[in-house]
């Protein structure tokens, strides 16, 4: 139909004028959001280049022009992890393109969020398995009722702004929790006046008996009791799983991998060359779970020199074990049976230290492996584990306790007939002060001290709790409370020392965690189970993608860790060593 005739009302029906309408509608929508213009340019490119998938070439050019996608909906659920363990499962749904669709899931979990020895932060004695339902619970009802509609609409590339959300949803949960507690203990004390207001008998104290045959020691030092450990809100996991899927889902969309997105987050230039961390292998565990008597070995770690490669490093280590296995079957050590420990490595009960190490070094020479030059040893004791508060000693082996400044003389003695131990962890409680200072002045110069449970990682907004002396490291662990930013900043201040990154329940994230944050040593536990050995396939990937990139730089040696204590004591200071996912 012409245009005079739309123009003549008398000779078009109403059906007609109304369509003609609607079309002129139409055109100045597409005008105005310049589609023919667009189109008219992405036809003229096509028919120069002519590809082969001429709606692929179309798709991809107006996916490029479509809007940024929005998160929707976050859905979580309660799955288990590779030790049979409940964990939290998280997903990011976006709109994409006018749809809907789910993006990423994380995976994370840990033992009750912190609350340890079996006891709920109300002080009700409950079982793990309780308090890891109660957390998960916790968890997923946060992220469905509240951090799920507060975070949509958002853009999960941006994770500063996301991750300043999930900060104040929880600070604003754990002053709730805190006020709950002090009103607690304000009807407590209000009881305890009534109670003291009753009349009550003296107590009579029973006159102190001297042993016999042996001399008291009125200058003995009282055992410094143990510092309360630092509350843990049940749902604190939502935080930390949130924060790690929203990166996730971030990086997906960018179509980068995730170290590369953590490393922009990080870095505001652009870099291409990457810096892999050296992954730190526990070969040995003779801890309290062994069924032998020695409790000290808590791990044995493995330390490679920064010159081996990731592939190199996983099989020396699968080759080391083997060897201790065939030395064990042999007739020259009386150890227990051999299992697998929680961390993935040979559990052999023992009866004292110096046989775990004897059997290090022997399966070493049998392999020609340079021990104590390019492969040193770190050793996990675990000390916080082993205090016998009945005797105020240290329950190094079944039935031998020592004293703390005993055990600064053994540690003493095992570092100078095991040279290769270059590192040791947790040593003591935190609370024996003098002995970490001791320690460090006797073997400073040749073994570095690194404090793993003797650290407490304080919420970001309380002040930090002073480091025992001596120690030139610490073990820092990606918190179940913790974002992805507060990562990244933690390892950030961590500038004069080499930082390490250890790896707890979760998915494989927690190794681009480590690349794309730029630590030196990534602790990933032993060569068995699956969930462990996704995360070494995975940094084995990561290496393998960078060197066909060209981007695989040389590892940066920060100061060998045998140092650290040197520059302790010089007065330069070593910040610490760094984390882990719990």
């Amino acid at each position: 139909m012409s245009y005079k005739g739309f123009v003549s009302h008398s000779r078009v029906s109403k059906e007609d004028q109304e369509f003609y309408h609607l079309k002129n509608k139409a055109a100045e929508y597409y005008r105005s959001n310049g589609v023919p213009q667009k189109i008219e340019s992405v036809l003229n490119e096509m028919f120069w280049q002519k590809p082969d998938d001429i709606y692929g070439y179309l798709a991809n050019y107006f996916s490029r022009l479509s809007c940024t996608p929005v998160i929707s909906k976050i859905t979580g659920r309660q799955v288990f992890n590779g030790r049979g363990l409940t964990a939290v499962q998280t997903e990011v749904h976006c709109i994409i393109r006018n749809e809907e669709k789910m993006v990423c899931s994380a995976v994370m979990g840990g033992p009750c969020d912190g609350l340890a020895d079996g006891t709920a932060e109300s002080g009700e004695a409950v079982s793990n398995s309780d308090q890891q339902h109660l957390s998960n619970t916790t968890a997923l009802k946060w992220i469905r009722e509240h951090l799920s509609p507060m975070l949509q609409g958002f853009n999960p590339t941006d994770q500063n702004s996301v991750d300043k959300i999930l900060r104040d949803f929880f600070m604003a949960r754990y002053l709730e929790h805190k006020d709950s507690l002090n009103r607690e203990k304000e009807e407590e004390l209000s009881d305890e006046t009534v109670s003291e207001a009753l009349p009550q008998a003296t107590p009579t104290l029973a006159p102190a008996k001297d042993k016999k045959g042996k001399k008291g020691n009125s200058t003995e030092r009282l055992l410094p009791p143990a510092e309360p450990p630092e509350p843990r809100l049940p749902g604190a996991t939502a935080v930390a799983v949130v924060s790690l899927v929203v990166a996730k889902t971030a990086a997906g969309l960018l179509g980068a991998p995730l170290y590369r997105h953590i490393t922009s987050l990080r870095v505001l230039q652009a870099q291409n060359e990457m810096h892999l961390p050296v992954p730190m292998i526990t070969i040995l565990s003779c801890g309290k779970n062994s069924v032998g008597k020695l409790n000290l070995l808590e791990e044995v770690i493995l330390m490679p020199s920064l010159s081996q490669s990731v592939r190199e490093v996983i099989g020396m280590g699968l080759e080391l074990q083997c060897e201790m296995r065939r030395v064990l079957n042999g007739s020259a050590y009386k150890a227990g049976p051999i299992g697998v420990s929680d961390e993935g490595a040979l559990q052999v009960g023992f009866e004292h230290p110096e046989q775990a190490l004897d059997l290090v070094t022997e399966a070493c020479a049998n392999l020609a492996l340079p021990l104590g030059s390019d492969l040193r040893l770190a050793i996990n004791c675990a000390a916080h584990g082993l205090m016998d508060y009945s005797r105020g000693k240290y329950e190094v082996m079944s039935g031998c306790h020592k004293s703390p400044d005993e055990l600064v003389d053994m540690y003493e003695g095992l570092i100078n007939k095991y040279p290769a131990i270059k590192s040791l962890i947790d040593p003591f409680r935190k609370e024996d002060v003098d002995q970490w200072e001791r320690l460090a002045s006797v073997i400073g110069q040749t073994c570095c001290l690194i404090a793993d449970a003797a650290f407490n990682l304080c919420p970001r907004w309380s002040d930090a709790k002073p480091l025992p002396p001596g120690v030139t490291g610490v073990i820092n662990r990606h918190h179940n409370d913790m974002t992805i930013s507060d990562l990244i900043q933690s390892i950030a201040e961590q500038k004069d020392a080499e930082t390490m990154l250890a790896a707890g329940c979760g998915d494989t994230s927690i190794v681009d965690l480590a690349v794309g944050s730029g630590v030196s040593f990534l602790k990933l536990g032993g060569l068995r189970g699956g969930e462990r050995m996704d995360k070494y396939n995975r940094l084995m990937a990561i290496e393998e993608e960078l060197e066909q990139e060209g981007n695989l730089g040389a590892r940066e040696k920060k100061q060998p860790l045998s140092d650290l204590s040197e520059a302790f004591n010089s007065g330069s200071g070593c910040d610490s060593v760094t984390i882990t996912t719990k």
